[in-house]
């Protein structure tokens, strides 16, 4: 057999038997369902003695994954991410864009996350799961859930507006130098606060401008939409734009730069910031 993974558990809260512990510390078999079968192959050991569902893991103990040699081969994600802020019960990481946050494509966030973020020593441990979503083409920080407790307690953290939110996009066209948009969505209420911070001359665009984005709803598109709203789309974006006004090649200038809010366990205030990304700054070299 060939060695394919490795898993050293950290102390634990209580111990928890390893068919609940090993979900999520595989990049290779992420579900229960895969472990179960794997432990029924007797591809798992634990301080090299074969796994069994019903072992207690409590802490320090050496994890290894094994192929036996006429099984397929696995398909490995290789995703590298960055993580800005972790805990035993949330995460928070950049998000680059081209990539998506979660769907039925190999290559997404949510496939990434068990190889980037350490395993929860907590009882209720879970694969760790994105809260919220950023569209394909934003990059910026995303809030991830690593327990059961704390995935309820972040998504109420949304759905009561607990969470402050700020984006910076490059849109196109003359602006007033801040306003609020409360224009409907999909029949439902949305709204938007913005800030114009620089703005530039552009022959092909006549302004390019450097905008602060501050949500208090979170409506599918709603910055995207907003913007082309008061004539004002956003630098690179193909599916909200104006004639003649479509930037190719440089992807949609929209960031998730900020997010601010009361840890639900910890109570302490969490505000964690990624800077602009480098083709924003070729644009406001000196923001």
């Amino acid at each position: 057999m060939q060695l394919v993974e490795t898993h050293i558990v950290e102390k634990l809260e209580i111990p928890i038997r390893f068919q609940e512990y090993g979900v999520g510390i595989f990049n290779t078999i992420p579900t229960k369902s895969g472990i179960k079968k794997a432990i029924k192959k007797e591809l798992i050991f634990i301080d090299e003695n074969v796994a069994s569902t019903s072992k207690f893991i409590s802490g320090g103990e050496k994890i290894e994954l094994y192929q036996s040699e006429n099984s397929s081969t696995f398909e490995r994600l290789q995703l590298d991410l960055e993580v800005l802020f972790e805990d035993d019960y949330l995460a928070i990481i950049y998000k680059p864009a081209g990539i998506l946050v979660n769907g039925n494509k190999f290559v997404t966030i949510a496939n990434g996350l068990t190889q980037n973020l350490k395993k929860s020593t907590l009882s209720d441990a879970v694969k760790p799961q994105p809260i919220h979503r950023l569209d394909y083409p934003t990059s910026g920080l995303l809030l991830i859930g690593k327990t059961s407790a704390s995935i309820i307690e972040l998504g109420k953290i949304f759905k009561n507006k607990e969470i402050q939110k700020t984006y910076f996009a490059i849109s196109i066209g003359k602006m007033n130098s801040e306003g609020f948009i409360n224009s409907f969505i999909d029949k439902k209420e949305a709204y938007t606060n913005y800030t114009v911070l620089q703005s530039v001359i552009s022959k092909r665009f006549e302004f390019l401008n450097l905008v602060k984005l501050q949500p208090t709803t979170g409506r599918k598109h709603q910055l995207r939409k907003h913007l082309l709203s008061i004539g004002n789309p956003i630098l690179g974006d193909k599916e909200y734009f104006l004639d003649d006004k479509i930037l190719n090649g440089k992807g949609l200038y929209l960031h998730a730069a900020t997010l601010e809010f009361i840890h639900p366990f910890t109570k302490e205030k969490i505000s964690i910031s990624k800077e602009l990304p480098k083709k924003f700054t070729k644009i406001f070299p000196n923001f």
